[in-house]
Parts: structure tokens; C-alpha cells; sequence
């Protein structure tokens, strides 16, 4: 099981740590460095500060949002920096959801999905194949555009530059049971956001007809440290925002989820708490049970043990959400 380091996104500002650590990641052999987007911060920019200043690892985007660009845009950033970076490219795609795609980046939310989600890879691995101008009749994504508010003078093209690789890999970030299985058919790997050793029975289905080298890399909350229960508090605080926050109180795909892992009664009554305005007792109200196996929490034993599990299953890329050196360097040496 390879590693990862995720980043994520920028708060307030740029984290002055994240160099650092993917310097220190790429020494201690972690395999990938990840970055994220929101409403905020990109994900590209960083990754290419990142690319500058390290020379072996991978870099990841977990994940570049749909909504925020063409997928002509999505595949011109991504050839541009796999020249920069000598080939270490790894795009992780996703469609988030109503919320922010309507209210950060004004575009409808599509009515289906799946078919949005298929029509951008195939115009991202068109671009980055360049066997062809790019052309695709499409419901979300038509290539030339097609509609009736434009002037017909549209002209299938192909990218000036020429890609680095053909086979760019392409990840999706996917939650439901019919986006995974989808994952596998058109991607090349899987991003699941909550990943359980525990549970393989909630994506055994979804995850049957994967092929050969299809690549899952989940992120995990990874701390070393004495008090378990304390060190559970950031993975709540993460769980009580997604769950509770990220969605509308009828669509909330991070509450779903968190239903199918066998907490549904609990997720419902984060996400009511939450858009009560009663953030605080929201996070309390994530079990620590979900939080712990989600992540790699406690003593350097217990991590140790408790990793064992994730080896077990499908899982290949292990993408920690680490927020120091010595969670880092440990987990490196538990895993070797």
C-alpha cells in the first residue's frame, strides 16, 4: 500500500506548512502529494508551488472541481503541468454538489450526474490523447458547442501542446453506489472521501468489476499521539462540517454516506444541529466510533495495529491527512 500526504485546501490563507511537508513527504518516500479546492484557494496553483520545490513525488488534485472549469480548461492545466513536473500528474476530478455548484460557481447542478461526470472524462482523455479534434454530441458537454444561444461557428480542435502522456491518470472523487461503480469503467481510480476497513460489504458491489491495477486511495486523518479521544477531536470537527454543512438539508451526499456506513440516525442529527446554527454540538454528536475507524488515530502501536486492516482490503494508496512530521515519518516506518 502505497502513501499519500493530502493537503487539502488553503483557510484563511496559504498554510505556510504544506512546502515543507510535501519536502519532508518525498524524503521519507511517500508516493503522492495532494492537493484540494472549495471557495477559496485553487487546486492547481499550489500543486505547481509544490511541483517547483520537489523533484520525485506525485501530484495529486483530490479533488479539481468539475464545475470550476471546462474540461478542455481541466485537461490544459493538467498537460501543462505534467511538462513542468516530468510526468508525476494524477488528476482526481469531481462534480461536489447543488450547493456549491449553484451557489459558488452559478452554474446548474446537472440532473444527471452520471452522464455529466462521463461526458468531461471523455473530453479530458480526448485532450490528452490529441488523436483527434475534440468532438463530442453531448448533453452537458457538446464539443463544438452546439446550442441554440450560440453562433454555430464553433471548430472541433486539438491541443497545440502535445501531452506528455496519453494516459494521464484520471481519479474520481465518488460517493454513491452507481458514480463508484461508474468510477470503475471510465477512470483509472477511485477517491472515496470516508473510507472504513471495517465495512468493505458498503462498496463490495460498487467495486466488482474494477480491472486490474484500478486504483483506490482514500483520505485518513493520521495523528500520533497519547490521548486517543483528543486526537479524534480534528476528525470530528471535519465530520460534524461535511456531514452538517456541506449540502442542503435534502440532499447532503457526506450525510448519505455516512447513513450507508451503518450511522444514519446519528448523521440526521449532526446535520439538524449543524443548520441549527449548534456547530459545537454537532461535532460532539459524531460518534467517535465513526470518526476512529475512518482514521489512523492514537499511539504509534496502535496505528501500527490498526493499519494492518486497511492493508487487507483494496485499498492502494493510503492519502494521509497528516499535519506534522512525526505523524508522517511514523506512519512511514509502520507501513515499510
Amino acid at each position: 500500500m502505497r502513501l499519500g500526504l493530502a493537503l487539502g485546501y488553503w483557510g484563511r490563507g496559504p498554510d505556510p506548512r504544506h512546502v515543507p511537508l510535501a519536502q519532508e513527504a518525498e524524503r521519507l518516500g511517500y508516493h503522492s502529494v495532494w492537493t484540494a479546492e472549495s471557495w477559496g484557494s485553487d487546486v492547481f496553483t499550489p500543486l505547481t508551488w509544490i511541483a517547483a520545490q520537489t523533484s520525485t513525488i506525485r501530484l495529486g488534485t483530490a479533488v479539481a472541481q468539475m464545475a470550476a472549469r471546462s474540461p478542455t480548461t481541466t485537461a490544459m492545466h493538467a498537460l501543462t503541468l505534467d511538462h513542468l513536473s516530468g510526468g508525476r500528474v494524477m488528476l482526481g476530478l469531481g462534480l461536489s454538489g447543488p450547493q456549491v455548484v449553484e451557489g459558488w460557481y452559478g452554474r446548474p447542478f446537472p440532473k444527471s450526474p452520471l452522464t455529466a461526470t462521463r461526458e468531461y472524462v471523455d473530453v479530458v482523455r480526448q485532450v490528452l490523447r490529441r488523436q483527434a479534434p475534440v468532438e463530442l454530441d453531448g448533453r452537458f458537454h457538446s464539443h463544438p458547442y452546439r446550442g441554440p444561444d450560440g453562433t454555430g461557428l464553433g471548430k472541433a480542435l486539438k491541443p497545440i501542446t502535445h501531452p506528455l502522456r496519453a494516459e494521464l491518470p484520471i481519479l474520481l472523487g465518488a460517493e454513491g453506489p452507481k458514480n463508484i461503480a461508474q468510477t470503475t469503467r471510465i477512470a483509472d481510480g477511485w477517491l472515496p472521501l470516508y473510507w472504513s476497513p471495517n465495512r468493505p460489504e458498503v462498496y463490495e458491489a460498487s467495486l466488482a468489476e474494477a480491472p486490474e491495477g484500478f486504483l483506490v486511495a482514500p483520505m485518513a486523518q493520521v495523528r500520533v499521539c497519547d490521548d486517543v479521544t483528543e486526537g479524534l477531536l480534528p476528525v470530528k470537527t471535519m465530520l460534524g462540517f461535511y456531514i452538517g454543512g456541506m449540502g442542503h438539508a435534502a440532499r447532503n451526499f457526506h450525510a448519505d454516506l455516512m447513513a450507508r456506513m451503518g450511522y444514519e440516525e446519528q448523521a440526521r442529527r449532526i446535520q439538524r444541529l449543524f443548520l441549527e446554527g449548534r456547530r459545537e454540538e454537532a461535532v460532539l454528536a459524531v460518534p467517535d466510533a465513526f470518526a476512529d475507524e475512518i482514521s489512523l488515530v492514537g499511539p504509534r502501536e496502535r496505528i501500527a495495529e490498526r493499519l494492518e486492516s486497511w492493508r487487507k482490503g483494496p485499498v492502494t494508496d493510503l492519502l494521509a491527512l497528516a499535519p506534522d512530521r512525526e505523524s508522517l515519518r511514523v506512519l512511514a516506518e509502520v507501513n515499510a
